[in-house]
C-alpha cells in the first residue's frame, strides 16, 4: 500500500500578483457573503504581510487576524482601514433594478 501525504491548501500560496488578489477579491464580493469578503481581505493581507498592513492600518496584528478570519465580525471602520492600507478603493454602484421612490 502506498502512503499519501496531504498538505493543507492555502489560498495565500496562489495570491502572487496584484491581478490574482483582485480577481480573488472580486469573486468573493460577487458572492455577497460578508464573512467571505472579510476572510478574503485577511488572505490578501497575509499574502502582502500582515504586520506591515496592520501598521499601515493603525491596528494590531492580532486584531486584524481575529477580525479578518471569516469567523470574526469586523466593524465597518476596520474594513475601511484595511481596504485603504491595501491600496484599494471601496465603491458602491447601482445594480440597475432600483425601485421607484414615492
Amino acid at each position: 500500500m502506498t502512503n499519501i501525504t496531504l498538505t493543507k491548501w492555502d489560498v495565500v500560496e496562489h495570491l502572487k500578483t496584484e491581478d490574482d488578489m483582485q480577481a480573488y477579491l472580486d469573486a468573493c464580493v460577487e458572492e455577497g457573503d460578508s464573512a467571505l469578503i472579510a476572510a478574503a481581505l485577511g488572505d490578501i493581507a497575509r499574502a502582502r504581510g500582515m504586520s506591515r498592513l496592520a501598521r499601515e492600518a493603525g491596528l494590531s496584528r492580532e486584531a486584524l487576524y481575529r477580525s479578518l478570519s471569516g469567523e470574526g465580525n469586523p466593524e465597518f471602520s476596520t474594513i475601511l482601514k484595511v481596504v485603504k492600507a491595501l491600496g484599494l478603493k471601496l465603491t458602491i454602484s447601482s445594480v440597475g433594478n432600483t425601485p421607484a421612490t414615492a
